[in-house]
């Protein structure tokens, strides 16, 4: 199945108002350079910006460390050093933390590339096909779509997930966990992602590999021959609900 047809079908299924966005890392810059129609940012931004590039306006956008303001989004991605300075968590004291020992202990907390291997980062809409293979894929949705997206995660094949919430810095929640793990990745889009980035308030990020997008994408189509689709729609809280449980369970 082509990029675009894996977005085709997930947009028919969960109605998406976001773009579906492919995240790619390079052990090369010349390598992230060479991809068609890349832009290059003329100005310093967080990761979260340069995401929603992606996911916002459609854009192919590739960056190096000297493109991303702070240690921290570098070191989430692996593109700076996550030494002893950067896990202080110093200029998050008395901002975000209440002491030293609360602010190294989120930074002891987040999930983030390992440093070294790699030396840039673009993403593309999944669409696009110029990420190929991407890491991972970025999933922008309502609760309500969420939960389907999880359902059809877990129609074959089931797992428990236990995902964790950081708190400030939700990247490592998500694309920081997932291109880690190589784990589908929820998180609640953070105060930065939300004010940099521009995720609107009702929208949670899934981050997960282009399989786990196919994956999910089966069980729902197998999900919704059984009627569990999306929009689900609500039955009235005063209903007699057996009518509508014997549809799905037959009592």
């Amino acid at each position: 199945m082509s990029y675009q047809a894996l977005v085709d079908e997930l947009n028919a299924l969960l109605r998406l108002k976001t773009t579906v966005t492919a995240m790619k890392l390079f052990e090369r810059v010349e390598d992230m350079a060479a991809i068609p129609k890349i832009r290059r940012p003329k100005a310093i931004h967080t990761t979260d910006q340069v995401v929603s590039m992606g996911s916002r306006l459609g854009w192919t956008v590739g960056v190096t460390a000297d493109d991303l303001a702070g240690a921290q989004c570098r070191a989430v991605i692996g593109l700076s050093a996550q030494d002893d300075e950067w896990l202080s968590g110093k200029p998050y004291v008395g901002v975000w933390h209440e002491t030293a020992d609360d602010a190294r202990a989120r930074q002891e907390a987040l999930s983030v590339v390992p440093f070294g291997k790699y030396k840039a980062m673009a993403v593309s809409p999944l669409a696009s096909g110029r990420l190929d293979p991407p890491d991972i894929c970025l999933v922008y949705a309502t609760p309500g779509q969420m939960i389907i997206l999880i359902n059809g995660l877990q129609y074959r094949n089931y797992k428990r997930f236990d995902w964790s919430v950081v708190g400030e810095t939700a990247c490592a929640d998500s694309w920081g966990r997932a291109l880690k793990t190589g784990e589908p990745s929820l998180s609640l889009p953070c105060f930065a992602e939300r004010r940099y980035g521009g995720v609107p308030d009702e929208e949670m990020l899934m981050a997960l590999s282009p399989a786990h997008l196919r994956i999910a994408v089966e069980g729902m189509k197998a999900l919704a021959k059984n009627g569990l689709r999306y929009p689900i729609a609500p039955y009235g809280i005063q209903n007699d609900v057996r009518a509508g449980l014997g549809v799905s369970y037959g009592n």
